[in-house]
């Protein structure tokens, strides 16, 4: 089974419903669902039940929500919305048949020695999991490129840090590729029960000197970007990896395309790169 799916954020101007129908067209069998479109349903009044039975019209799985981001924040204010949002995904989720949601620490505690960063960030994703856990949902942790926690290394402290059964990461490969420390090789040699879905892409790097601007950076197919991206796809599949891969594009370009004809390409890419259709 070719377990290929469409991360919404790479069709931002869609809406919940239209996402699912319009995956399932360009062949892909899951979503992975941008937490606004989430967020912005729920808060139009409308039901979950619409959303169960368009994906079981269109035979489609949601396989994350992405995402509750800020999650290393240590104001009471800023716990308090994390949990409470993280209780929205979680009920969410549990009533659409998904069982994952993903955490993104930014750059709160940028400059702070870095077992204070994995100690505080450690804490609040404990917190998180906790949750999570009531409702049978596990969370994926995506290194950001511009933040502290930007490598493969520091994620799997993170995770040991956490130390809960219901805590992995997504492999990105931008984030992880722009970050600098990470390799191919260090993916390859990392163990697959911690990868929980994989973020396929392309991209390139800012010129020195100029601002990181990822909807700019990451508007560019498999291909056309700098990222050797078969060996990162070698690399994952060396791991025994055989989960679900994302296409994830994050650009305010494409945003302005077509959004089935963006879908189909990504679909296609995943293909040609992934299952060498």
């Amino acid at each position: 089974m070719n377990k290929k799916a469409l991360h919404t954020k790479s069709i931002w101007k869609s809406n919940l419903i239209s996402d699912i129908r319009i995956a399932r067209q360009s062949g892909f069998d899951a979503v992975e669902m941008a937490g606004d479109k989430v967020h912005d349903y729920l808060a139009a009044g409308l039901s979950v039940e619409t959303v169960k039975e368009t994906m079981a019209k269109y035979d489609m799985k949601m396989i994350s929500i992405n995402d509750v981001a800020y999650v290393e924040q240590t104001d009471d204010e800023s716990i308090r919305r994390m949990l409470a949002q993280t209780d929205t995904l979680a009920t969410f989720a549990q009533q659409v048949g998904c069982d994952c949601i993903q955490l993104v620490p930014l750059c709160a505690l940028e400059g702070r020695p870095w077992e204070e960063i994995r100690f505080l960030t450690g804490q609040n994703i404990r917190r998180i999991a906790d949750v999570g856990a009531r409702y049978g949902v596990k969370f994926q942790l995506e290194p950001v490129a511009w933040s502290p926690i930007h490598s493969l290394s520091q994620s799997l402290e993170l995770i040991e840090e956490v130390g809960r059964d219901n805590f992995g990461m997504v492999i990105d490969f931008w984030h992880l590729w722009y970050g600098g420390k990470t390799s191919p090789d260090d993916v390859a040699n990392m163990k697959k029960e911690l990868i929980y879905h994989i973020h396929f892409g392309d991209g390139k790097k800012n010129s020195p000197g100029t601002m990181c601007d990822e909807t700019d950076l990451r508007g560019y197919y498999a291909g056309d970007g700098d990222i050797p991206v078969p060996e990162w796809v070698s690399a994952v599949k060396a791991t025994g990896y055989d989960g679900w891969w994302t296409y994830e594009l994050v650009s305010a370009r494409h945003w302005q395309s077509d959004t089935q004809e963006v879908a189909d390409k990504t679909s296609r890419l995943l293909d040609q790169y992934v299952f060498q259709k």
